[in-house]
């Protein structure tokens, strides 16, 4: 069975993801009254995976191979295409305008008056090497005054449409299909990460009285800005957890193993003096002497690397864009889970803090609400979503993409 399936009027979609730290297919059925079901979960730990990127292809396939087999076994699906999720520091989201000025015989904006506008919108210099991901409408603007809906039947002299563009290295994204077409799985779309992530962990209203999703992993950190309903700001940080566990390893020169071990169970990012007291003594299982660390020096090596990375995400932001933040920043992926990071993320951004939860999809055991499968379950909530907003069409569009990415 595809991703893409009908049975008895639901749809079984499939998304994958394949990050630093693991490597996880989701399985999921769209019911005829829209509500998602989570049939079940392949995962398995990731090998030859650099900050979100393919660095060895091998080991990467044998990956996503175990992880189809267990999503296989567990939904009794025949997964044949995948909806798949991509990131690294070369994807790059930009904001553009396009202006159409409607034929002087012409008064009343028509579907193609708006296509001549998403046109000129789209068509933006990017490099050579890179492809285009997602070419999403923020708003229109009628003769210079702001029209969030649909233009269409109004009348106007001008029309403009501003897009957010996302785009990245051609071979870079083409790996990630490469991999999956090999195992061998159709691909039915190629999802920027934080876009996936944020549908599952915003709402309407969120996104429309703004909000920020910060998705971060073990090798990268991901974010997408919401303003009025529409992406505002997107892009990914080459830095995640396991850039604290190297540094706690580098400082203390305790094996990595156990630096993972402690910043999970010992840590705290909040820069509370009171959590920071007394030494953490780690056991050792093969004989050797406890190693000790003072927790002082344990919290400020993690809370030192977590702060620059927020404040990374933060100098990438638009001039003004949080003032416009009504909802707060929401925290996802496997490293916010951190004890402290939501109070650190106070600090850098002095806004609410949240971390999103999957009220509307059933089927989830209580491990899988854990946020660092939040990539994944929201890859089943945009399939649905591009499903249901225009399906003929935007099957041409994607089809267009994967080919020109992937052409073999």
């Amino acid at each position: 069975m595809s991703s893409r399936t009908e049975m008895a009027k639901s749809k079984i979609y499939v998304g994958l993801e394949v990050g630093t730290s693991k490597t996880c297919m989701v399985v999921g059925e769209v019911k005829a009254d829209s509500s998602v079901k989570i049939l079940g979960v392949g995962e398995t730990k990731s090998v030859g995976v650099r900050k979100g990127e393919i660095s060895d292809m091998a080991n990467v396939r044998t990956c996503v191979r175990e992880a189809l087999l267990e999503a296989e076994d567990v939904c009794d699906v025949d997964i044949r295409s995948v909806f798949l999720s991509v990131t690294g520091s070369h994807i790059t989201g930009v904001n553009n305008r396009g202006t159409f000025r409607l034929p002087d015989e012409d008064q009343e904006i028509t579907t193609e008056h708006v296509e001549e506008a998403k046109e000129i919108a789209r068509d933006i210099a990017i490099p050579s090497d890179n492809v285009y991901l997602h070419n999403i409408v923020r708003q229109y603007w009628i003769d210079g005054n702001e029209q969030a809906s649909n233009p269409i039947g109004l009348l106007g002299r001008t029309l403009e449409a501003d897009f957010h563009i996302v785009h990245g290295v051609k071979n870079r994204i083409q790996n990630s299909i490469k991999c999956a077409r090999e195992i061998p799985l159709d691909v039915d779309d190629v999802v920027f990460a934080p876009i996936a992530s944020a549908q599952i962990a915003l709402n309407r209203q969120d996104k429309e009285a703004g909000a920020l999703v910060i998705d971060i992993g073990g090798g990268t950190t991901d974010y997408v800005l919401y303003l009025n309903g529409a992406v505002a700001a997107s892009g990914c940080i080459p830095v995640g957890g396991d850039h604290v566990t190297n540094d706690i390893h580098l400082v203390t020169q305790m094996p990595l193993s156990k630096a993972e071990k402690v910043k999970c169970t010992e840590g705290d990012a909040s820069g509370d003096p009171a959590r920071s007291v007394g030494t953490v003594t780690i056991p050792d299982d093969k004989g050797f002497p406890e190693l000790e660390i003072k927790r002082q020096l344990l919290n400020d090596i993690i809370r030192g690397r977590l702060e620059e990375t927020l404040r990374l995400v933060k100098q990438k932001l638009p001039d003004g864009s949080l003032e416009k933040v009504g909802t707060g920043v929401f925290l996802t992926g496997g490293s916010s889970l951190m004890r402290g990071f939501g109070e650190l993320a106070n600090d850098v951004f002095h806004l609410p803090i949240y971390r999103p939860e999957q009220p509307e999809v059933s089927g989830i055991h209580e491990y899988f609400r854990d946020p660092q499968y939040s990539t994944a379950v929201g890859l089943i909530r945009y399939a649905q979503l591009m499903d249901e907003d225009s399906p003929k069409e935007k099957a041409g569009v994607l089809g267009k993409l994967v080919k020109a990415v992937w052409p073999f």
